[in-house]
């Protein structure tokens, strides 16, 4: 456990330093309040500081707001338009920038995770369901802690799906279901009324168990590989009366055993996740996606079949090239029984601003059926 220092009236103080992305523990730390300007504190960022946020709570998330406009305003040298890869490179280099100046405003939680900040609002419950119990003062980010309050209020509100009829309720740390065109594709394709049994791997919320639940299976075993997703899908799964029906487990990709029916929604990107919620997103070496196509055949019943869905937008960008995924499943034995296909309805798909505009407007997601050979 690492801990932070800083001196304050020529005292030092200590505390533990909490990061989600795994960010180094700040070498140079000093206290900053209401009376520091906006200017001032991205020179002293920029010159390496972190600053311990003493202010007003609302004044601070200005600041933040504040900071966010400066390292806009200095954008990295711009790649070749039309070169998406390139482009693709340059945004991720420009946010990994952009956070690394907000991520240098810090906020300290006592032991009861509790704000001693004027105006602050009362932040233990999101704090103790994203982190476990208090047990020490610890310093975080400032947008870590704006991440884990938007995070509890979604686990309270919970998110529709239309597909199931209901909500589920993501936890911290755990990818958000707000993009339904995989969700639909899976409450659409064919399924087998024979289907007794079915894996849904990476589940993430338990958002594609509970479907396959709701669509009649009387068997669904969840995985993931990430805690805070086995916790969220297990309650989920509780909450939408299909505790008998879904089991929870992990951490692996594959449980024990065969299935009538496999499904894996893998992160569309390749790429090296710097959090759980990443974890949704990016597939380091594409790994998830290489052992769901080589452990298939093994974990298929003789004629079961495997659901494969993914968004073609690594492949837009170059990030994976066009005959990936049929080698992987050629190679490993399978056979391509149908592709259902859908365009993206999420707002970024017709954001013309998007630097990445052209590759998201063509963005198709596709759900593959498959089939050992």
């Amino acid at each position: 456990m690492s801990t932070i220092a800083w001196t304050e009236d020529h005292i030092q103080h200590t505390a533990i330093w909490h990061s989600e992305n795994g960010a180094p523990v700040p070498r140079t730390v000093t206290t900053a309040d209401d009376r520091l300007s906006a200017d001032h504190a991205y020179r002293r960022i920029r010159a390496g500081e972190a600053l311990l946020w003493q202010g007003d709570y609302n004044n601070g998330r200005q600041l933040l707001q504040a900071l966010g406009r400066r390292a806009d305003r200095k954008p990295a040298k711009k790649a070749a338009v039309g070169d998406l890869s390139a482009l693709y490179e340059h945004e991720r280099v420009r946010r990994r920038t952009r956070a690394s100046i907000l991520g240098s405003l810090l906020i300290q939680l006592d032991a009861d995770f509790d704000l001693d900040l004027r105006r602050a609002p009362d932040v233990a419950a999101a704090c103790e369901a994203a982190y476990g119990p208090a047990t020490a003062s610890r310093v975080v980010t400032f947008t870590e802690l704006l991440g884990v309050l938007s995070a509890y209020r979604w686990q309270q509100q919970g998110v529709e799906v239309p597909a199931l009829g209901a909500r589920v309720y993501p936890g911290y740390g755990v990818f958000s279901p707000t993009r339904s065109e995989y969700v639909d594709l899976v409450a659409d394709a064919p399924l087998d009324p024979e289907v007794r049994t079915a894996f849904d791997l990476g589940t993430g919320t338990g958002v594609l168990a509970a479907l396959l639940a709701k669509r009649g299976v009387p068997e669904v075993v969840a995985t993931d590989i990430n805690p805070r997703a086995l916790r969220c899908a297990k309650d989920n799964a509780e909450r939408l009366g299909y505790a008998t029906t879904i089991t929870v487990t992990g951490p692996a990709l594959y449980p024990p055993g065969r299935a009538d029916l496999v499904v894996c929604n893998p992160p569309w990107l390749p790429g090296v996740p710097t959090s759980d919620l990443e974890r949704g997103v990016y597939d380091e070496d594409q790994s998830m996606l290489t052992e769901f196509a080589r452990d298939l055949r093994a974990h298929l019943t003789p004629h079961g079949e495997g659901w494969l869905v993914l968004s073609d937008l690594a492949e837009l960008l170059g990030l994976r090239s066009v005959d990936l995924i049929p080698r992987l499943l050629d190679d490993a034995g399978l056979r391509v029984l149908d592709k259902l296909t859908t365009r993206p309805r999420h707002p970024r798909a017709s954001d013309r601003d998007d630097p990445l505009a052209a590759a998201r407007s063509a963005e198709t997601t596709t759900l593959w059926r498959l089939r050992t050979r």
